[in-house]
C-alpha cells in the first residue's frame, strides 16, 4: 500500500501532467500561451523531479514521454481496424461537377451540404487513443497495415497524450496529416547545411524521413506539425450526426483542425471555396496541393459508401500543376516490368513544384508526336496532380536552327532496347511491347513473380522482396533457373534461414507437377488470362501444339481473338521462349495429358456466369473450375452480357442489384448445385 507522501505526490503529478498538457495545447495547437515559458519550464521541472523519485508514478501521458523512447531497430507493424483508404482525385471544373452530380443522384437530394478543407501536403497518419491517452500510431502504409511510428509521434508537440475533457470515448482513431511548415522547413534545410548533410528537396518529404527515423530524439529536433481530419474506428458514445460536428469534437479533445475548415451549403460555394484556397496558396504557411470536399451529413456518407480503394463521399480537388521551363538533352526508351517500351525525355534539371525534376514521361509514340517533341527542344514541364513529371508543350520558336521542322522525328525501336527482342505493335493499341518475356532483363521480377503466383505454379513464399535478392544476386536470370536453386544459394539471402529454404525448395519442387492450364499461364504471354489458359490447355492437349498454332489456327477457339492470337504466336515464334520451355520440360514440369473438349447440351454450356459470395461446397476456384468443365464462361463482373448470377452466403449487394436491373436469372447454390447434376434446367424459385 502507498506511503502517504506518495499519495501525495501521485495527486501532485497528475496535476502536473493535466496543467502542462492544457499549456502545451494553448500554446502549439490555439497560439494562445496563458503563461510565460520560465512558468512553464518549472512546471516541467518539477514534474521531471517528482518522476525521477517516484518512478513507479510515470504514466504513458506524462509530457516527459514525448522523446523519452530508446531508438528502434525496426518498426513494427499495425494493422488498421478500418482500412485508411485514398481519395479519387479531380483536376477540373467539370470534374468536380460530374463528382457532385453522382453524389446528389445517389443521395436522390439537390443542394447537398459539404465540408471543405485544404489539402495538406503530407503523411497520412492514425492515432488511437484508448480511454484519452494515446496508445499509438501508425502511417497509412498500404491502407490495410502500416509501421508503428508512436515514439516519433509523441514528440510532435501539437499531438495530445491525452484527450481534454471528461467526455471521451471508449477508443478513438484519429486520422490525419503529418507535415512540415514552410518556415520549419527551411530552417531544417539550414540545419542540415550546417551540419555537412543532405538537404530536402520538398516539406513532404522532409516530414516523412522526418517521421521514419528509428530514433525519436532525431525526429523531436525536426519540428513537425499534425492536423487532423477525421475519425476511423470508434467506440463508446455516440458520433455528432455529420462531418463538421465531428471536426469540432476533435478540436474540443484539443487536437488540432485546419483552421481554414468550412461547412458549404452546395456545390457552388465548393467551386467559390476552391478558387479562394487557389488565391491563397502560396500565402498559406504549410504547402497544400488541392481542396478536399466531403459530404456533410454522417448518415449520407454510410448510403453513399465506398469502392474498395476510395469513399464515394469525399473527392479530393487538385490545384493546375506548377510548370517550369527546360531543354531536351535526349529521348531514352524504358522498358517496364511487364515489356511495355515508354519513351523518356531527360532533361536539363529544373525545379518544378518544390521537386528538381531531370525526366519527364512521354507516355508513348504516337504522344511524343503529337506534341513534337525533339532533342534540343525547349519545353515547358509540370508535375501532374503535382506528383509525376510531364513535358506539356514544346516552345518551337526557341527549337535550335540545327532542328528544322520535320527533321529529327522520334520513332520506337524495333527491337527491345535490353534484350534486342522484336517488339509488338498492336494496331488498335498505342502501346509497344517487348516480345522476349521470360528472359528479358527488364521483366525478369515480374516474370517470375507471375510464375510463381497462385493461380500459376503457386510457389508459395517467394514474394517480391525475395525475388528482387535472387535476381538482384545474379542467383536466377531467367524462370527456368529457379529450378536449379540449392539450400545454400538460399541460406545466404536476407532473412532466409535453413529452414526457410528447405520448405521454399519443397514448394519449387511440388510445383513440378501442374496443370498445363497452369503452366500456359505462368508463361506470362501477354493477355492470355486463366480462361484462355483453359481453353488452349484443352483444345490443344500439349505445349507443343500450342507452339506449333498459327494465329489463323488459334481464332478458331471460342473467345481468341486476332490480338491474343497475334500474341500467342509471337510469344512461342521467338527461339529464346522455346529454349526456356524446352528448360522446364528438361527439369521436370509435367502435367496430366489434356483432351479436347467434350460437346455438352448443359444449360451452362455456351453462358456467362459471375460468381457472388461464398459457397460451401465449393471454394471459389473450384466453382470457377467446375462451372468451365460445363463449358461456360466464369466472368467477374455482371453485364447485360450475363447469362446467370450464381449467389452464395453474404454476395456482393453491388452485383444483385446490376442482376436484378437487367433482368439476370440468380441461383443460389441449392439450385446450382442441381443444375449440374442434372445438366438440365431445375425449376427455379430466384432469389428477389
Amino acid at each position: 500500500m502507498p506511503d502517504h507522501n506518495q499519495l501525495i505526490a501521485a495527486h501532485r503529478m497528475q496535476l502536473l501532467r493535466e496543467q502542462i498538457n492544457l499549456h502545451n495545447h494553448r500554446y502549439y495547437t490555439l497560439d494562445s500561451p496563458a503563461i510565460s515559458d520560465e512558468g512553464y519550464d518549472a512546471l516541467m521541472r518539477e514534474l521531471l523531479q517528482l518522476e525521477q523519485q517516484y518512478p513507479a508514478l510515470i504514466t504513458a501521458d506524462s509530457p516527459s514521454q514525448r522523446v523519452g523512447a530508446k531508438p528502434a531497430a525496426q518498426f513494427g507493424e499495425v494493422k488498421h481496424r478500418q482500412p485508411m483508404q485514398s481519395l479519387d482525385n479531380v483536376f477540373s471544373p467539370t470534374e468536380l461537377l460530374e463528382f457532385h452530380r453522382r453524389v446528389s443522384e445517389r443521395l436522390n437530394t439537390d443542394p447537398v451540404e459539404y465540408v471543405a478543407e485544404p489539402k495538406l501536403d503530407g503523411l497520412a497518419i492514425s492515432l488511437v487513443y484508448t480511454q484519452g491517452v494515446l496508445a499509438y500510431g501508425a502511417t497509412r502504409g498500404d491502407g490495410m497495415s502500416g509501421e508503428d511510428v508512436s515514439g516519433n509521434l509523441r514528440t510532435i508537440r501539437v499531438i495530445p497524450l491525452k484527450l481534454l475533457g471528461t467526455h471521451v470515448p471508449e477508443v478513438v482513431e484519429v486520422r490525419g496529416e503529418v507535415y512540415i511548415s514552410k518556415a520549419d522547413f527551411a530552417l531544417l534545410n539550414v540545419h542540415q547545411q550546417q551540419r555537412g548533410e543532405k538537404q530536402f528537396v520538398n516539406p513532404r518529404n522532409a516530414a516523412a524521413g522526418s517521421l521514419r527515423q528509428l530514433d525519436p530524439q532525431i525526429t523531436a529536433t525536426r519540428l513537425l506539425s499534425f492536423c487532423c481530419y477525421g475519425i476511423g474506428f470508434y467506440l463508446g458514445a455516440a458520433l455528432p450526426p455529420d462531418q463538421g460536428q465531428v471536426m469540432l469534437q476533435l478540436k474540443q479533445w484539443g487536437l488540432p483542425i485546419s483552421p481554414q475548415l468550412k461547412i458549404l451549403p452546395d456545390i457552388l460555394a465548393c467551386q467559390y471555396y476552391f478558387k479562394e484556397m487557389e488565391a491563397k496558396r502560396s500565402s498559406l504557411p504549410y504547402e497544400i496541393d488541392g481542396v478536399v470536399f466531403k459530404v456533410n451529413r454522417l448518415v449520407d456518407q454510410q448510403t453513399l459508401g465506398s469502392t474498395s480503394r476510395a469513399p464515394r463521399w469525399a473527392i479530393a480537388a487538385k490545384f493546375a500543376a506548377e510548370q517550369a521551363t527546360t531543354q531536351v538533352l535526349e529521348i531514352q526508351v524504358q522498358v517496364g516490368r511487364t515489356g511495355a517500351l515508354t519513351p523518356v525525355a531527360r532533361l536539363k534539371p529544373v525545379f518544378v513544384g518544390g521537386v528538381t525534376v531531370s525526366n519527364a514521361t512521354l507516355h508513348n509514340e504516337a504522344e511524343v508526336k503529337r506534341k513534337d517533341v525533339r532533342v534540343g527542344d525547349t519545353v515547358v514541364v509540370q508535375r501532374a496532380g503535382d506528383v509525376i513529371p510531364e513535358i506539356v508543350a514544346v516552345i518551337t520558336a526557341l527549337r535550335p536552327e540545327s532542328v528544322p521542322v520535320g527533321v529529327g522525328e522520334f520513332r520506337m525501336p524495333d527491337t527491345c532496347p535490353i534484350c534486342h527482342s522484336p517488339v509488338v505493335r498492336e494496331a488498335d493499341k498505342v502501346v509497344v511491347r517487348c516480345s522476349g518475356g521470360l528472359y528479358c532483363p527488364a521483366q525478369r521480377k515480374q516474370a517470375i513473380l507471375h510464375f510463381a503466383s497462385r493461380k500459376a505454379m503457386d510457389i508459395q513464399g517467394l514474394g517480391e522482396k525475395l525475388v528482387d535478392q535472387l535476381v538482384e544476386r545474379g542467383l536466377v536470370s531467367s524462370v527456368d533457373q529457379l529450378y536449379h536453386l540449392k539450400a545454400a544459394d538460399l541460406i545466404s539471402l536476407e532473412r532466409m534461414g535453413e529452414k526457410s529454404a528447405l520448405k521454399l525448395l519443397k514448394q519449387i519442387e511440388r510445383s513440378k507437377t501442374t496443370l498445363l492450364a497452369r503452366f500456359i499461364y505462368a508463361l506470362g504471354i501477354p493477355e492470355v488470362g486463366e480462361t484462355t489458359s483453359e481453353s488452349l490447355a484443352n483444345h490443344y492437349a500439349s505445349i507443343e501444339n500450342v507452339s506449333r498454332a498459327t494465329s489463323v489456327e488459334l481464332q478458331q477457339i471460342r473467345d481468341i481473338g486476332p490480338v491474343v492470337a497475334k500474341h500467342i504466336e509471337d510469344f512461342f515464334r521467338q527461339p529464346q521462349n522455346q529454349v526456356i520451355i524446352g528448360a522446364f520440360i528438361k527439369v521436370g514440369i509435367q502435367w496430366s495429358p489434356g483432351q479436347a473438349p467434350v460437346e455438352t447440351a448443359g444449360v451452362f454450356s455456351g453462358k456467362t456466369v459471375v460468381i457472388t459470395g461464398s459457397l460451401s461446397h465449393y471454394s471459389r476456384d473450384e466453382a470457377k473450375a467446375v462451372l468451365q468443365a460445363a463449358g461456360a464462361k466464369v466472368s467477374s463482373s455482371v453485364s447485360r452480357k450475363t447469362d446467370f448470377l450464381i449467389a452464395g452466403l453474404e454476395p456482393g449487394g453491388s452485383k444483385l442489384e446490376q442482376a436484378r436491373e437487367f433482368q439476370i436469372t440468380i441461383l443460389d447454390e441449392q439450385q446450382f448445385l442441381a443444375w449440374l447434376g442434372e445438366g438440365g434446367k431445375p425449376a427455379l424459385t430466384s432469389i428477389s
